[in-house]
């Protein structure tokens, strides 16, 4: 897409969830069209675009469409089909490339990208056989993950080992699996992610990084900024260029890591927005998601400037009418739902974001009403 004229041009979105709604939210106010390819009708972000090419997202057929109606293609999840998005590159349409979703697609070859770009991992190794799952605990010990390498997330397809008690888990995961990773567990003090977008030249600007609880796997806060040194801070931001550059981002990224101590451990990369970088939206002068427009449609990226403290409190089929019911009282709580059709456990449906000029304040005020 060129600057020249570029107001009134399409966007096409592959993904018609949350990340997809919020990029719609973000890219309507700019004044760019929508068109969103997604299985099903009526998806959370198709409510907002233009039209939607209701089909799966392997459908070729359906991503040439899309390309013919489209100025520039961007994707909301990482499970976009490869061919697709090699298709779309070669177009000139697909300014974030298939590079990036090839490497987070599959965690050998993430995890590659990082030892690649001298990044500090936990230790891993692939196993594709149980005499290969049997050498990699013996040689990486208890405890360990066993994931597999693809289509994993929230917890889901992985298998915590504690002891030759868990083997007989481990071996089922691998029986259904051509190919798993096992890593060790980091006794880790806490886990953060750094939110960055980055554009076609290698700028880069940095959100501030939040520190993240998950419950069940699923991230329930982010809280920003996180209780990190200037040392962790600096040492996290370095990574997230080393790698960034390593697989030539576009777009906004963010990588997910463990802090012991002073030291790092890389653990995931997202090649897109995310969760954890919702507050943005609302605590900071430019949000993850206008950041990444900007960055896929060749507009100059904004400098960022953060309120001071932000909590974001996922809200999930659990926990929703919880949330909702006790927050009326609290005048600091900006609500996002999602527009999802069927509430179920673990589901995430929407968001809430508290926004303060102090994040211990703010903290210690969410704790008194036990929102957090």
């Amino acid at each position: 897409m060129t600057t020249s004229n570029w107001w009134g041009q399409t966007i096409g979105i592959i993904g018609g969830g949350q990340l997809g709604r919020m990029m719609a939210t973000t890219a309507r106010h700019m004044g760019y069209r929508l068109i969103v390819l997604d299985p099903t009708p009526n998806a959370p972000a198709a409510q907002l675009a233009d039209d939607q090419i209701v089909a799966a997202y392997d459908d070729l057929k359906a991503v040439k469409q899309l390309a013919e109606r489209c100025d520039v293609v961007t994707y909301e999840f990482e499970n976009v089909d490869l061919e697709a998005a090699t298709y779309l590159e070669k177009m000139g349409l697909l300014p974030q490339g298939a590079r990036s979703l090839e490497v987070t697609q599959d965690r050998e070859k993430e995890k590659q990208a990082m030892v690649d770009s001298n990044q500090p991992v936990a230790p891993f190794q692939i196993v594709q056989t149980k005499e290969q799952l049997d050498r990699a605990v013996q040689s990486i010990g208890y405890p360990g993950v066993l994931k597999t390498c693809r289509g994993g997330y929230d917890g889901k397809g992985q298998v915590m080992l504690h002891s030759e008690a868990d083997l007989n888990e481990a071996s089922a995961l691998l029986d259904s699996n051509q190919r798993l990773i096992y890593e060790a567990f980091v006794q880790f003090d806490l886990e953060i992610s750094v939110v960055f977008t980055r554009n076609r030249t290698g700028e880069i600007a940095y959100f501030p990084i939040g520190e993240n609880v998950h419950r069940d796997h699923v991230l329930h806060t982010t809280t920003v900024p996180a209780n990190i040194s200037s040392t962790v801070e600096t040492k996290a931001k370095e990574a997230a260029k080393e790698i960034a550059d390593e697989i030539d981002v576009v777009g906004t990224f963010t990588l997910e890591l463990f802090v012991k101590g002073e030291d790092i451990f890389v653990n995931e990369l997202a090649p897109r927005p995310h969760n954890s970088g919702h507050y943005t939206i609302e605590a900071c002068s430019v949000s993850q998601f206008e950041q990444h427009i900007r960055a896929i449609c060749g507009l100059p990226l904004l400098p960022i400037w953060f309120h001071g403290g932000a909590v974001m409190v996922n809200l999930l089929g659990d926990n929703l009418n919880k949330y909702i019911n006790d927050v009326s009282q609290l005048e600091k709580a900006h609500l996002h739902l999602y527009g999802k059709d069927e509430i179920k456990p673990k589901r995430k449906l929407g968001h809430l974001t508290f926004v303060h000029q102090n994040r211990d304040a703010l903290v210690k005020e969410l704790e008194e009403y036990k929102l957090i």
